[in-house]
């Protein structure tokens, strides 16, 4: 197995307060290391992981489960764990659903859940059973009717972002799977949490936090923050340093609570 050169996992070791870094769905590391190092700059203990299957070839991500990715998290947050004190979970699209999920199964100072997804697209008319069978039948579907790239506004940084180009059908019934179990742990959650979507996001529409956002009832801080000049990967995107400055106001207001 070898990983796609520049987008393996990283680490910075900073402060007595880390940050779990999760990418998006078909997604590497590299979208949260501009993130990442950011939040290094500022004091902060980071460590960008890679999600079962993702970064090397797509028939690895077709062969992982939704349950690979948790155990990935799971994984980083006990490295991660050895280093610092409190752990936040800072997720990307999938990434930010994982986040929301594994919140309530681990010990977690707080959570960031950008771009996230609430369900599939047109979920209702995808059962689990019609997305398994079409697997067998066809083993990748393209990402978007737009053109590659249309929806970032930062053309540079489209340049060198990575994934695969295509989604894997069985993989996407993984994803389904895993949606599910995270909106079942939204009203479990308990922690702070805080909401990033871009207007701007065709790809999961801004939508999906409003509904996120509902489903979190157990807890007293939450909060949903839209952002304009970005697409979906906000991340890396034109208006990612501003997701940074409220990732770290997020930060540092939950550690003085």
């Amino acid at each position: 197995m070898q990983i796609i050169p520049s987008t393996e996992p990283f680490f910075f070791q900073g402060n007595r307060t880390g940050i779990l870094l999760i990418h998006g769905f078909t997604g590497t590391p590299k979208e949260m290391r501009y993130m990442g190092e950011d939040l290094h700059k500022h004091g902060f203990t980071v460590l960008g992981i890679r999600l079962a299957g993702h970064a090397t070839q797509p028939d690895d991500m077709r062969a992982s489960r939704w349950s690979d990715w948790t155990a990935s998290v799971e994984d980083g947050f006990n490295l991660l764990s050895n280093s610092v004190d409190r752990i936040f979970l800072v997720g990307l699209s999938m990434g930010g659903a994982l986040s929301l999920l594994m919140s309530t199964r681990l010990n977690v100072a707080g959570v960031i859940a950008i771009s996230t997804p609430y369900s599939l697209p047109r979920d209702p008319y995808f059962p689990l059973w019609f997305i398994r069978l079409y697997g067998k039948l066809v083993k990748y579907m393209s990402k978007s009717n737009e053109e590659p790239g249309s929806s970032w506004f930062d053309k540079e940084s489209y340049a060198k972002h990575i994934s695969y180009p295509q989604n894997p059908i069985t993989s996407i019934a993984e994803l389904k799977l895993l949606l599910l179990e995270m909106q079942s742990a939204l009203p479990k959650i308990n922690k702070p949490v805080l909401l990033i979507h871009s207007k701007s996001d065709n790809y999961v529409l801004p939508e999906n936090m409003e509904k996120i956002y509902s489903g979190l009832t157990n807890t007293s801080d939450k909060t949903k923050i839209y952002v304009t000049e970005s697409g979906h990967v906000v991340t890396s995107d034109a208006e990612r340093q501003r997701v940074f400055e409220l990732s770290r106001e997020f930060i540092r207001r939950v550690e003085n609570q």
